[in-house]
C-alpha cells in the first residue's frame, strides 16, 4: 500500500440514461406506489462516486487485496434530467493503514450536483470471501 498516496485523483464520465432515474428505480419497486421524477437517482451518483474511488486505487494494490466500501457521506445538491453528461471525481484525501477516505463530487454540464465523503478498507480478497461464503445460507 506504499503507493497510495493523498491527493491521488480520477475522473469518470456518464450520461444520464432513463434507467439510472429515481422514476426508474420507483417503477422497479412493486411495492414502492409512488411516482418519483425522471432525474438521476441518488443511489446511482453514490454508486459511480464509490466505482470511481475504488478504480482509483484498485491497480495500486497487491494483486490479494481489494477495497470495500464502508460509508458514505454525501448530499445530492440539484437535479439532472435524463441525456446530459455527468462527471465523478473521486480524490483519495487520507491514507490511515487500511482506511481510506476519499472527497467524492458530481458535476453536470452546468454546476456542481453532489459532494461528500467516501470511506473504504482495504482486505484480503481470500479472506472476504470465505466470509462471505460462511454467510450464504446452506
Amino acid at each position: 500500500m506504499a503507493d497510495l498516496q493523498s491527493g491521488t485523483s480520477v475522473e469518470r464520465h456518464y450520461t444520464v440514461t432513463y434507467d439510472i432515474t429515481a422514476a426508474a428505480l420507483a417503477e422497479r419497486d412493486p411495492g414502492a406506489a409512488v411516482t418519483l421524477p425522471a432525474v438521476w437517482s441518488t443511489p446511482d451518483m453514490i454508486a459511480k462516486m464509490e466505482i470511481a474511488a475504488a478504480a482509483l486505487v484498485a491497480a495500486l494494490l497487491p494483486p490479494d487485496q481489494m477495497t470495500v466500501g464502508a460509508r458514505n457521506e454525501v448530499t445530492h445538491l440539484a437535479a439532472t434530467p435524463v441525456g446530459m453528461q455527468v462527471r465523478i471525481c473521486a480524490t483519495l484525501a487520507e491514507v490511515d493503514g487500511r482506511k481510506l477516505t476519499f472527497t467524492v463530487e458530481a458535476f453536470d454540464e452546468k454546476e456542481k450536483v453532489g459532494e461528500g465523503r467516501h470511506i473504504r478498507y482495504v482486505v484480503d480478497e481470500a479472506k472476504f470471501a470465505r466470509r462471505l461464503a460462511d454467510k450464504r445460507p446452506a
